[in-house]
């Protein structure tokens, strides 16, 4: 049998994808105001880095309410699809993939953001957590704001919640996207659900795993009913707890709700893993489970060098690896990996998040 590696093709569902190279997704901040509609700056990014098999975008907000961090795209106005249309346009003509990746914040947000308060599981607030804002600071940096308490979601917020995914999904095949991710991780909306110390409801939507798992499935249902399960993945990070989420018993639940999510079949499982120097590391028994109990596509994210990634895919545990910072930072990443080129390095952090200009954005060298 060949070898499998990094530029072996994958077959994801009906998409042929040229390589194993995921561009992850990566907030950036650079949504025209006002209405955080993507613009042809953010076209021109991700054109650029086309060279991956495929590309999951920035986190999206299905709400006004679901925003928790300044000029983050939405993907709930006619405007805001217009603006991505320029995106997956561009995508597609340079030949990749593009999943759009659907958010809600929940707790994690404040009335300086969006004007609203917070929503959540509970009214409990996440400890030592901040937001952003762009408040004219001399240098245009961003300013950090502390949370607001969230107020807890009853039967109607719950409701309103499931079908602004169900309504972001279906905007988002109008925009041109191959599909959606559901973010269902690193301390959002979802992920506080699943969460025992983030959520402290009483009703069937708290308590038991089994009830924690619930708006997740319920969101999914929605969005596979909408654009096909196909289309459709869901982005979970067991291992990460920041954001005051840390919570005894995630991997069980994790578990739970990967045999629901088999059950319905979606196209993928992208697990984010913690990408930091002493991070855990995701223990090898739980690949093996997560393989067992879910048979579609499996992804993972977290600062894994060529050789790392190239030995989770010839385990057959992972199917497709993504990589963040060094897409951001070199746009034709796979040609340098080829090439065992050097690669370019972070050329301002004051550029990350934010700014109107193609300065630390699209100005980053080719080969």
């Amino acid at each position: 049998m060949k070898k499998i590696d990094l530029f072996t093709p994958y077959k994801l569902n009906h998409l042929e994808l040229s390589n194993r190279f995921l561009m992850a997704p990566m907030t950036r901040s650079r949504a025209s105001q006002p209405g955080n509609i993507p613009n042809a700056l953010m076209a021109e990014y991700y054109g650029q880095r086309a060279s991956a098999g495929i590309i999951i975008t920035e986190a999206t907000q299905v709400s006004l309410q679901g925003q928790g961090y300044a000029k983050t795209p939405g993907i709930y106005t006619q405007e805001q699809i217009e603006g991505w249309k320029l995106i997956t346009d561009e995508v597609h003509q340079k030949g990749s993939k593009i999943f759009l990746q659907l958010w809600h914040v929940g707790r994690v947000s404040s009335s300086k953001v969006n004007g609203l308060q917070p929503i959540g599981p509970s009214a409990k607030i996440a400890k030592d957590t901040n937001v952003y804002i762009f408040n004219g600071a001399p240098n245009g940096d961003a300013t950090f704001v502390p949370v607001e308490e969230p107020k807890e979601m009853d039967a109607n917020d719950i409701k309103q919640v499931i079908e602004e995914f169900r309504v972001g999904a279906k905007n988002a095949i109008a925009a041109g996207f191959d599909g959606v991710e559901i973010h269902g991780a690193n301390g959002y909306l979802i992920d506080q659900f699943l969460r025992s110390n983030s959520n402290q409801r009483a009703d069937e939507y708290g308590g038991s795993k089994e009830n924690r798992v619930r708006l997740l499935e319920e969101i999914t249902t929605a969005v596979v009913k909408e654009i096909g399960a196909e289309k459709t993945g869901v982005r979970l990070s067991p291992f990460i707890s920041f954001k005051d989420m840390n919570d005894p018993e995630i991997l069980e639940t994790i578990m739970i709700a990967t045999n629901n999510l088999n059950k319905l079949n979606i196209a993928y499982i992208h697990l984010c893993e913690a990408d930091w120097d002493d991070a855990p590391k995701i223990p090898q028994d739980f690949r093996v489970n997560l393989r067992k109990n879910f048979k579609n596509t499996i992804i993972a994210t977290g600062n894994k060098t060529p050789n790392e990634a190239n030995e989770l895919l010839e385990s057959n545990l992972v199917d497709l690896i993504g990589f963040g910072r060094n897409f951001l930072t070199n746009p034709d990443y796979p040609k340098r990996v080829a090439k065992n080129a050097p690669l370019n390095p972070i050329s301002d952090n004051h550029t990350l998040f934010g700014g109107g200009t193609e300065r630390g954005y699209t100005d980053y060298n080719f080969l």
